[in-house]
């Protein structure tokens, strides 16, 4: 067995483990965590922060932003995806009736690499690189991890496609602050202290990432 081989091996193996280990309560918890509205809330909070704190500046850093969601989207999906062609585990014949999924969701047919992944720890890096404050910074690469964990768990991604869309989003997210940086350098001067966003404005995002958490949970008890 090669190199790649082995590789291959141990991501499946791996993801197995985590997708075996599953219950009602965190099929719930996962589905909810998984789809993309449930954290439009926690978009809308940093987009707040940085209209407050940036101003009439702050239409560079949304077109950046989105921009990066953007770039590692359809690198993700609208290339490596139809190049590689690497079967999802829902879809693979050879894991057939070992993978546990949830309400039948087993997404498209390729898998590598996970768009979400993609998507959150670009938007993650970068959002993280202009607020510099540190429980944010904390709280929404928790996040990241949360969403990437969770395509692994509802049986839709193995761990390497999950490595390589966390590869990608960061990529994007370089990409698009060293573009501020050349275009833009005057909206990244830091403050005297290390936060360019005060603690005040920075807690909203981390208040609503902590009450749709408590909404996933209500979710999960009583409603899935």
């Amino acid at each position: 067995m090669n190199f790649f081989e082995s590789l291959l091996f141990w991501d499946k193996h791996l993801f197995l483990a985590i997708n075996g280990c599953n219950s009602s309560f965190w099929d719930g918890v996962m589905f909810a965590i998984s789809a993309k509205f449930t954290w439009v809330p926690l978009y809308i909070a940093v987009l707040i922060v940085i209209i407050k704190n940036w101003k009439r500046e702050s239409i560079w850093l949304i077109i950046a932003l989105v921009s990066c969601i953007v770039i590692s989207d359809q690198i993700s999906s609208g290339l490596i995806k139809e190049l590689v062609q690497r079967l999802r585990p829902s879809h693979a014949l050879e894991l057939k009736n070992m993978v546990h999924l949830v309400n039948g969701y087993s997404g498209g047919q390729f898998g590598f690499v996970s768009s979400h992944a993609a998507n959150s720890f670009g938007f993650a890096l970068l959002s993280a690189t202009l607020f510099r404050n540190k429980k944010y910074t904390s709280c929404i690469f928790g996040w990241a991890l949360l969403v990437s964990y969770s395509r692994i768990y509802l049986g839709v991604h193995y761990p390497l496609d999950v490595l390589g869309g966390a590869l990608v989003g960061i990529l994007g997210a370089l990409a698009c602050y060293y573009a501020i940086v050349k275009l833009r350098p005057s909206l990244l001067t830091p403050h005297n202290d290390y936060s360019i966003v005060e603690k005040p404005k920075a807690i909203l995002p981390l208040l609503v990432f902590g009450l749709s958490i408590v909404g996933i949970i209500i979710y999960s008890l009583f409603l899935f």
